[in-house]
Parts: structure tokens; C-alpha cells; sequence
């Protein structure tokens, strides 16, 4: 299979083009037809995507499995893989099929749907497979087009605010890392991601408009990439759009945001910040462990008091990705490992948490955790389920969720303890609210009327959360499946990140010799 990449990237678009000229929508029939149609694309997608991981040598360091080719106005089309990004890839071809069936109640323009959906799946796709930098541009912007339409035409009644913000702030941010970008080609003359991972941008101290700028050229485009994978991380105090989003979309477009379009701003660090711009990385690490742990607390906190239970989930998202950003710029090996990690169990555990808000508001239409009570005696299932993916999104022992707050904890802890114990206070937080939120859902007596015809979950929403059961139990008690896969290429990246560094610090000794 030479073009296996390519392959899995487009498959989504090409169904979804498919079903725009083929299939005829608005009626019973149309619509299940192209329910039926998106799910085989996606799980066909899935099946392929397997083939990736089986001809992955985690043993190589390196990109595998490139694919080159001229593309229009002399740009390079380039794809390829690596450890950092294999498991993204997997994660999301795996969510999708899932988010597909997840959807299977949706009445309102269902084909429309389905399309923005499969298109959304190429776009992510494009974004971790992506070696060359135009490339990867056009996939993360072109990205936010069809999650855009996803919220602000399915979802709920503030739903226009809210898609307008996430556009906005998302594309504020990448305009500064397009700027960058253009700097970065100016610089090195290639937009070729390799070729630049070798590339040494200037990192000497200079002036801009009276203020000293350490680690000079690499500074300032570290901070020009940071203002856009921030964002789509979400970092505090740039998160604000994060809760509004994900309280508006429908189910299926929360667990994707959540699963895999927030992972998009972590792997940004580790393919961009951290290898290309090591020093700048170094010079503006304190404050990133710092937001980090501000926002571990902060939105620890604010999630203690939502009555939505998509915001208390979505504050918790933005709380474990402190976690996420605080290990990657750790720079070491258990804080990046632990990094990646986090990213995909987080995938996985809070995707399940938006498909159980989603459980239950499609029974009952409302999020309000004060309209439940009780649910454990009509709904033991559900209960079940819902006890697991919050013990998960804890971090509890034995769960995949404890294997990378863990980790990343260790690695910070290595570089700046006071950052660590701040973090460690946000799992004892995130305890509270998780556990808090499943008192009052689901224990208790059911004392309300409306709840008392409730119906447990059907198959096909326990077919949905099996896959997910058992990566998150999988992980959580064998976490060598994918810290394996990720260890040569993390410590490839480590290890050239400790070179730069030593010689940047060499450089500015031998300057400072030299003039006196």
C-alpha cells in the first residue's frame, strides 16, 4: 500500500462527496441511508487506519510511511507519520465511527450532517499527518469550517453566539502563527516539516521597541505559535469559548471537539514549539507551567459550581489539558510521554462523558444536574458506565486517566516542584466536582415524576460505550501498548531539545567572552 496515508485522509472526504451528489436527503429512507452510509465510511476508514499501525516501526524515530508529491502553485503535498503523531491518527479514526452512531437520533438535515462530520474526519486526519507546513495550515484552519456549522446549525438555542466565538478565537490565534510561518519561509527557504525540525532559527537576544527579548527570533515565534495552539488547547485565560462550545453543540459534535479537536493544539507543541524553537521553548517554559497550573486550579474550581452538566465537563476538559501542557513543556521524557498520553486517554474518557450527558438529555432534553436525582434504580447500566468514565476522568488507579496525570506530574515535579504540588491539588479538586456531579445524577431516591419512566440505555448506546470501556481499562492497566509506540520518537525529541539548549547557553558564554 504505497499511499496508505493518503488513503485514510481522503476516504471520509470522498464518502462525503459521495453522499452530497448521490444521495437524495429529507426523507425517512434518505436519512437512514446516509446514517448507514457515513457509519461504513468511517468504520472502513478505521479498518484501513489499523493497517498504519501495524506497518509502524516504533523502533525508528524518524517520519514512515512519507508520501511526496508536487502540488499546485510549486507547494509539496507531504504526508507521513511518526510516534508523536501515530496514536492521534488512531484515535481519530477510531472516535468516529462512535460520534456517527452517537448521532443516530438526529432528525434536522441529516445528510448535511453526516457530510460535515466525514469532512471534519479528513480535515483531522490531514492535521497530524501533514509534513509540510502549508499543508498543515490548511488542515487545522479549514478545520474550524465544518465544526462551525456543526454547532451553530444543530446546536442548542445559544448556538450562533457560540460557534461565532469559537471561530473567532481560534482564527485570531492562527493569524499569528500564519505570520510566523511566512517568517519561518523567509528564514529557512522550505516549508518541508523535517527539514525545518533540523534548521536552527536564530535565537540571539535583540530589541523590539525597547524591550529586550531573550532567545530573540525563536522567542517571538514561539509566542506567535503559542497565541494559536493556546487556544485550541484551551490555555487559561484564552479557554472562555471551550464551555459556550461545547454546551451548544450536539452530542456528537462535543465528544469530537473534546476527543480530538483540543488534542490538535498539544500535538501543535510537540511538532512545532518545542523541536523548531528549542530556546524560545526554554526562555517561555516557567510561564506555561504557571497558566498550566493556574488553570488546573482555576477551572477546577468553576467547575464545582455549574449547574450544566456539559460545562462541569467541559471545565474539567480544560483542566486536564493544564496537565497536557505542563508535561509537554517539561521537556523530559516522563512529561512528554505522560503528555501524549493524557491527550489520548482524555480522548477517550471525556468523549464517554458527553455520550452519557448525551444518554440522558436525549431522554429528558434537559442538562440542569439539579432536573436528576436518583438514576441508579431506573438506569443500573448507565450508572455503571457513568461510575467508570468519572472514576476515569479522576484518575483513578487501574484507568487510563491515572497513567498520564501521573506521568506528567513526575516530569514536572523534576523541573519545578512548586508547579507539581499546585497540580497535584487540581486531582484532589477534580475528585470533587466529578464525584459531586455523579452524587447528585445519579445516587439517591428518585423522588422526581418526570424521571420515573426513564428507560435504561438501548443496545446501540451500549454498543457505543464497549469500544470505550475497554481502551480506558486497557490502557489503564497496560499503558506499555502505548508508551512504546511513542518512547524512541519522545526521546529523539528530548534529547535533540537538551543539545539545542546546552549549545544555545554555550553561545551566549562565548559571546559574552568575546567582547571583553
Amino acid at each position: 500500500m504505497a499511499s496508505l496515508l493518503s488513503i485514510v485522509t481522503f476516504l471520509p472526504a470522498l464518502a462525503a462527496l459521495i453522499l452530497a451528489l448521490f444521495l437524495r436527503g429529507g426523507d425517512a429512507a434518505g436519512d437512514r441511508n446516509a446514517k448507514v452510509f457515513a457509519l461504513v465510511a468511517t468504520g472502513a476508514t478505521f479498518v484501513i487506519s489499523l493497517f498504519i499501525l501495524f506497518q509502524f516501526d516504533p523502533a525508528d524515530p524518524g517520519f514512515q510511511m512519507v508520501e511526496q508529491g508536487r502540488w499546485i502553485m510549486g507547494l509539496n503535498y507531504k504526508m507521513g507519520v511518526d510516534g508523536i503523531s501515530v496514536l492521534f491518527v488512531m484515535l481519530t479514526t477510531f472516535m468516529m465511527p462512535l460520534t456517527i452512531l452517537a448521532s443516530w437520533d438526529v432528525k434536522l438535515r441529516v445528510k448535511e450532517y453526516m457530510i460535515a462530520f466525514l469532512l471534519l474526519e479528513t480535515l483531522m486526519l490531514g492535521v497530524f499527518m501533514a509534513l509540510d507546513m502549508v499543508l498543515f495550515y490548511l488542515f487545522f484552519e479549514a478545520g474550524l469550517i465544518p465544526m462551525f456549522l456543526i454547532i451553530g446549525i444543530w446546536g442548542g438555542k445559544d448556538r450562533i453566539y457560540a460557534s461565532f466565538k469559537f471561530f473567532l478565537y481560534t482564527f485570531l490565534g492562527s493569524l499569528l502563527m500564519l505570520v510566523a510561518m511566512v517568517a519561518m519561509y523567509a528564514d529557512a527557504g522550505t516549508t518541508d516539516i523535517p527539514t525545518l525540525l533540523s534548521h536552527q532559527f536564530a535565537f540571539a537576544d535583540f530589541e523590539v521597541l525597547g524591550v529586550h527579548i531573550v532567545g530573540g527570533m525563536q522567542t517571538l515565534l514561539w509566542l506567535a505559535f503559542f497565541a494559536s495552539f493556546a487556544v485550541k488547547m484551551p490555555m487559561w485565560p484564552v479557554h472562555t469559548w471551550l464551555p459556550d462550545a461545547h454546551v451548544q453543540a450536539p452530542t456528537a459534535g462535543s465528544v469530537v471537539l473534546a476527543a480530538i479537536l483540543l488534542k490538535m493544539g498539544g500535538y501543535g507543541f510537540l511538532r512545532f514549539s518545542l523541536p523548531m524553537f528549542p530556546v524560545g521553548s526554554e526562555v517561555m517554559a516557567p510561564l506555561v507551567y504557571w497558566m498550566s497550573a493556574i488553570a488546573i486550579v482555576y477551572t477546577s474550581l468553576v467547575a464545582l459550581v455549574q449547574e450544566d452538566m456539559k460545562k462541569l465537563i467541559a471545565y474539567s476538559s480544560v483542566a486536564h489539558m493544564g496537565f497536557v501542557t505542563m508535561g509537554i513543556f517539561a521537556a523530559n521524557q516522563q512529561g512528554i510521554d505522560g503528555a501524549i498520553f493524557q491527550m489520548v486517554s482524555h480522548g477517550f474518557v471525556s468523549g464517554a462523558l458527553f455520550l452519557c450527558v448525551g444518554v440522558i438529555y436525549d431522554r429528558m432534553h434537559t442538562r440542569d444536574i439539579d432536573a436528576y436525582g436518583g438514576l441508579v434504580n431506573r438506569m443500573p447500566a448507565y450508572a455503571l458506565v457513568f461510575l467508570l468514565f468519572t472514576m476515569a476522568n479522576v484518575g483513578l488507579p487501574g484507568t487510563s486517566g491515572f497513567v498520564g496525570e501521573f506521568l506528567t506530574l513526575m516530569g514536572i515535579f523534576q523541573v519545578n516542584t512548586w508547579v507539581g504540588l499546585f497540580a497535584t491539588s487540581g486531582v484532589i479538586l477534580s475528585a470533587g466536582y466529578a464525584l459531586w456531579l455523579y452524587r447528585r445524577v445519579v445516587m439517591g431516591d428518585l423522588i422526581k415524576e418526570s424521571l420515573k419512566t426513564i428507560q435504561d440505555m438501548t443496545p446501540r448506546e451500549r454498543w457505543i460505550f464497549a469500544p470505550l470501556i475497554v481502551m480506558t481499562l486497557w490502557l489503564g492497566v497496560y499503558p506499555a501498548a502505548a508508551l512504546d509506540i511513542i518512547g524512541p520518537s519522545v526521546e529523539a525529541l528530548v534529547s535533540n531539545h537538551e543539545t539545542a539548549v546546552a549549545a544555545a547557553d554555550l553561545g551566549g558564554a562565548t559571546v559574552a567572552q568575546s567582547n571583553h
